[in-house]
């Protein structure tokens, strides 16, 4: 009895090609499940404390008048 086919990949590339083979889209905000418990909860604490964009401008724009300041005495 002859051996029967076991495998073959015969024109399988080129139909891949026909449409293009194409990275994976890359979304802006991956999504969190399946991660590191432990890290998702110390992400979701430094968030809660970190300023807003407006106090951080402020921020900064106190700093360097105290920084202009200081260096003109």
């Amino acid at each position: 009895m002859a051996k029967s086919k076991n495998h073959t990949n015969h024109n399988q590339n080129r139909k891949a090609h026909r449409n293009g083979i194409k990275k994976p889209k890359k979304f802006l905000h991956e999504s969190t499940l399946g991660m590191d418990a432990k890290f998702l909860k110390n992400q979701r604490f430094s968030k809660r404390h970190n300023l807003s964009t407006k106090k951080q401008l402020a921020v900064a724009a106190q700093r360097k008048a105290d920084r202009e300041a200081k260096s003109k005495k």
